[in-house]
């Protein structure tokens, strides 16, 4: 079996960091990056709130890379163009909740927490097939997505 590595380096303090990973994941690698930017550096309540506004659709998340057709959203600030990820907010929102959870095993204080690292990295493609006319097929893959996330408890 293959070791999973952390994208994060840095030496730190290991009683004050908890870690959390979540691989082949079946979200948008392209969402879930611009989720990660958007939550990167947040305190862990703030992210969770924003994460379930998101869900509800009562704040949009600004896509900054992959924007080309997206439509203006209102309540934007610094960035016009956004778009509503349900099912990858769902996934990051989960994995958040688990690294909140280790660090919580780990008796740091969890309202102390924010988000150090966050990262999205594109996973395996699942192959899949349509059936069409006279005999063809046509591609119908599933791309998957591996998140990271290492929170760090401030002083």
């Amino acid at each position: 079996m293959a070791k999973n590595g952390y994208a994060y380096n840095k030496e730190v303090d290991e009683a004050k960091t908890a870690r959390a990973m979540a691989k082949s994941l079946k979200i948008s690698p392209k969402h879930s990056v611009e989720i990660c930017n958007a939550i990167r550096g947040m305190e862990v309540a703030k992210a969770k709130t924003y994460l379930e506004d998101v869900i509800e659709m009562k704040k949009s998340v600004p896509f900054k890379r992959h924007n080309r057709g997206v439509g203006h959203r209102k309540g934007q600030e610094g960035w016009a163009s956004g778009r509503y990820p349900v099912k990858a907010a769902e996934q990051i929102l989960k994995v958040l909740e688990n690294a909140e959870a280790n660090a919580e095993y780990k008796g740091m204080d969890t309202e102390k927490l924010f988000i150090e690292h966050i990262s999205s990295h594109r996973g395996i493609v699942i192959r899949g097939y349509i059936p069409r006319a006279f005999g063809r097929m046509t591609p119908f893959n599933t791309p998957t997505t591996h998140i990271q996330i290492v929170l760090q408890e401030a002083n």
